[in-house]
């Protein structure tokens, strides 16, 4: 188990690195929004930062069909927030059991493969919180935390190419088969699908 959190380990970070950053992770607007942002205008990146203390009872989880070591839980609730900040914005786990960084960009988190969950409340009366059960294969794996950063970077750089100019399915995702489907498309069919809409 690392010494400190890993909420205090990206501040370090970005101390160390002299980067400007937003931290909401303890502040009043921690509900709205996600735990770090930072970046200039256009390429300003906000993600939600998650750890994996310890390994998971499968007992409690015996639907996911993920492998222990394999496996992360993440709110349904904070996957909707990092929706709302896209396409800038992410989450960034820290696997202390297994030590890695995982980089889940909003388009990852969107297309990939998952099983969404309601896990029972009991306080006063039942509720059901929303949960995510994911592969961590899914996510951008990396070594330290200084490599996620650049995975970060690299992200915002290929975000045009993959949101305005990739035809083909994005990702490649564990859990999915992408496989072809249709009938081979011919410059005729583009013709008469923009007659069709001008």
């Amino acid at each position: 188990m690392p010494a400190q959190s890993f909420e205090q380990e990206i501040k370090e970070f970005f101390a160390r690195h002299n980067l400007p950053f937003h931290d909401h992770s303890t502040d009043a607007e921690r509900f709205q929004r996600l735990d770090f942002g930072f970046g200039p205008p256009g390429r300003y990146f906000s993600f939600d930062a998650k750890e994996k203390r310890q390994p998971y009872n499968l007992k409690n989880w015996p639907d996911s069909g993920i492998a222990e070591e394999r496996l992360f839980i993440v709110d349904d609730l904070a996957a909707r927030k990092i929706l709302g900040f896209a396409p800038n914005s992410g989450l960034l786990v820290r696997d202390n059991v297994r030590p890695a960084y995982y980089l889940f960009t909003v388009l990852d988190l969107y297309l990939m493969p998952k099983l969404r969950v309601n896990r029972p409340i009991r306080n006063k009366q039942t509720e059901m919180k929303g949960k995510w059960l994911v592969d961590l294969r899914n996510g951008w794996r990396y070594a330290t935390l200084a490599e996620a950063f650049a995975g970060i970077e690299k992200y915002l750089d290929e975000r045009e190419q993959i949101f305005s100019r990739e035809l083909a399915c994005y990702g490649d995702y564990v859990g999915e088969e992408i496989g072809e489907g249709g009938i081979v498309r011919q410059p005729g069919h583009w013709r008469e699908d923009i007659g069709a809409t001008r």
